[in-house]
């Protein structure tokens, strides 16, 4: 457990600059000796370079303040990323993920550099018309896979919009679809399919907050209002409260699904700030304490799952003003465009 001091104002105090080196030591450990050029795993996991190992190289370099800046390498890093692209469907693949995620990943790492792909993402074309998209949708396994599912269906937004390949009228769809689909009870998305699901051996709705989480950005992004920001407060709450799911207690991306639905929900609602606040204050000082243990360790040496990391600790940096310390300030890459 990690134990916060205080600042000359009272504010609870962790400096976290440790865990950036960590971080950059990482990405610097799975460059390939070009720029741009990265392996996903600094130990272990597949060799070569690797699409998260790109994307997130620049993701990380991003968030922790130190993006390259000079052009002829900046043009390197977005070759690397343009020359993963599968030249017949324009779509980015991996083994870990499915090629809607991975593209989408990939298409938001260029806009990094203000870049897009090379290729359109003809793979993804045939649901630029609304009625092939609803049919999308709603084809999603939302009951028992909501989490895996959102990357399919947020990742398909991200992608085409990041890549200016999608309208504004395609837009509006997107988004009238998921305004009617939100659950009024629990603030998740969809509306019917919200109940318990097994993970790891304990029933949780934590795989559906995930979803809603890669919708939720979407959201964020378009400027788009949260149909039901309390009840969501509520539910992250509730999540946390009952223990269920490890949150705090690992190295990926639940932490910042949570940390990001709580704070965004609240922005929306102000509601039960109090208990908001004391929440994510417990949470920060349990997550910098267990990133600290050498159990974490393996998990960071992949640059994906550091990423996901480095999220989590930007959202509460911003949400918890003065709390969490680094020398630069660290930037949400989800504050620019969608999709992690």
């Amino acid at each position: 457990m990690s134990t916060a001091s205080q600042d000359m104002t009272g504010v609870k105090m962790l400096r976290i600059d440790d865990i950036v080196e960590r971080a950059a030591e990482t990405v610097a450990r799975c460059n390939l000796g070009s720029p741009g050029s990265y392996r996903r795993w600094a130990e272990g996991g597949e060799p070569g370079v690797n699409p998260y190992g790109c994307a997130d190289a620049a993701n990380i370099l991003y968030t922790i303040g130190r993006f390259p800046g000079e052009p002829e390498e900046r043009a390197g890093w977005v070759a690397a990323l343009r020359g993963l692209q599968d030249p017949t469907d324009g779509l980015y693949r991996e083994s870990t993920h499915h090629p809607v995620h991975t593209t989408a990943h990939c298409v938001a790492a260029l806009e990094l550099f203000d870049a897009r792909p090379e290729r359109p993402l003809s793979g993804l074309h045939r649901y630029l018309a609304p009625d092939a998209l609803h049919s999308y949708l709603g084809k999603l396994e939302w009951r028992s896979n909501p989490w895996r599912a959102s990357h399919q269906g947020a990742g398909l937004y991200a992608a085409l919009v990041v890549a200016g390949e999608a309208s504004p009228d395609w837009e509006e769809a997107y988004f009238s679809w998921f305004a009617g689909q939100a659950d009024p009870a629990t603030g998740l998305w969809r509306r019917g399919q919200v109940a318990p699901v097994p993970h790891n051996g304990v029933a949780t709705l934590m795989p559906h907050l995930a979803g809603t989480f890669h919708y939720l950005f979407n959201h964020e992004y378009a400027r788009r209002p949260l149909p039901f920001p309390a009840s969501l407060v509520d539910t992250c709450l509730a999540v946390r409260a009952e223990g269920a799911f490890p949150l705090a207690r690992r190295v990926g991306f639940a932490e910042v699904d949570w940390v990001y639905c709580l704070n965004r929900a609240l922005r929306q609602s102000h509601h039960r700030a109090t208990a908001c606040r004391a929440a994510l204050e417990a949470f920060t000082e349990e997550y910098v304490g267990f990133l600290r243990t050498p159990e974490a360790d393996e998990g960071l040496l992949d640059l994906h799952q550091c990423f996901g990391v480095l999220c989590a600790l930007a959202e509460l940096q911003a949400a918890l003003p003065g709390m969490v310390r680094t020398a630069v300030p660290l930037r949400l890459v989800l504050d620019r465009r969608p999709f992690i």
